[in-house]
């Protein structure tokens, strides 16, 4: 498995980031003006943005929770049976219905102002949005990623919280037929997506990164021990340092208890070398 690059975390991170602003100029960060599609949910907010450009990888961004309703999903952990090559196995269905939804459609009208010329074009354009939106979530992803792969172009999922379990549902679907597309998947802050047999079929596990960043709760969701499994590598963010591949109850063990000492651990000396920086500026 090929170690997870700073700049490539610093990329990711920064666009699961720039995923919840309404609007962001994406060709600051090497996408084409024109390699954008972002992909709203049923109630017309985007929470999908897929940016290309003239590199060979694609990268696909999912929003994480934003409303109540959002963090209510993560509480729908009751199963969803799905296909995984032959075999069938188990995932959150309520992530699983997140992809399932289908976008907010609008209501297309002629434009007053435009000639009948321009108006035929902007209602064959909007009549072409307006049958998008009768795809699921997936559905229209795929219809954008497809063309792109066909231009030998590879795919990379990222996504925060809820975002990260959406995104590892939507590489592993796409795996089912474009194997060889799928460059790599890294998550932020994702709670735990399938079963053991999800876990025990994900065939993307060499290809998946999953960043904890030290007593983030939602990272132990859904609050059912040995029932969800994470999958691929975890890289934890703890104490200045990063740890891979650290089990979940050992992980939590240890946040509790660096939390529970913080206050003495600020008396050690190191705490007082680390902040000499603070110097330089009086």
């Amino acid at each position: 498995m090929k170690p997870l690059k700073r700049y490539q975390y610093e990329r990711y991170a920064i666009l699961c980031n720039l995923a919840y602003p309404t609007t962001f100029n994406h060709t600051l960060y090497g996408f084409d003006k024109n390699g954008r599609h972002e992909i709203t949910d049923r109630w017309g907010r985007t929470i999908i943005r897929v940016l290309w450009g003239e590199r060979n990888e694609v990268v696909v961004v999912f929003k994480g929770s934003q409303s109540v309703w959002d963090w209510l999903i993560n509480l729908a952990f009751f199963p969803k049976k799905i296909r995984s090559g032959e075999r069938e196995c188990h995932v959150h269905w309520g992530y699983y219905s997140l992809l399932e939804q289908h976008s907010k459609a609008n209501t297309i009208k002629p434009n007053p102002h435009l000639s009948d010329a321009m108006n035929a074009e902007f209602m064959q354009a909007s009549e072409k949005k307006l049958k998008q939106t009768a795809l699921t979530l997936y559905e229209q992803i795929e219809s954008v990623l497809l063309p792109l792969i066909q231009k030998g172009k590879r795919i990379t999922f990222t996504g925060h919280s809820s975002g990260g379990a959406m995104a590892i549902l939507v590489a592993h679907r796409l795996y089912q037929h474009q194997p060889a597309a799928i460059k790599r998947i890294v998550t932020f802050g994702q709670p735990a997506t399938g079963f053991w047999n999800f876990k025990q079929h994900y065939p993307l596990a060499t290809r998946t990164y999953r960043i904890c960043c030290d007593l983030d709760i939602v990272t132990f969701l859904p609050p059912i021990p040995f029932m969800f499994w994470h999958v691929g590598k975890v890289l934890w963010l703890h104490n200045g340092k990063i740890y891979e591949d650290t089990p979940t109850m050992a992980r939590l063990y240890r946040s509790i208890v660096s939390w529970l000492l913080r206050p003495i651990t600020y008396h050690y000396m190191n705490k007082y070398i680390r902040n000499k920086d603070f110097f330089d500026k009086h």
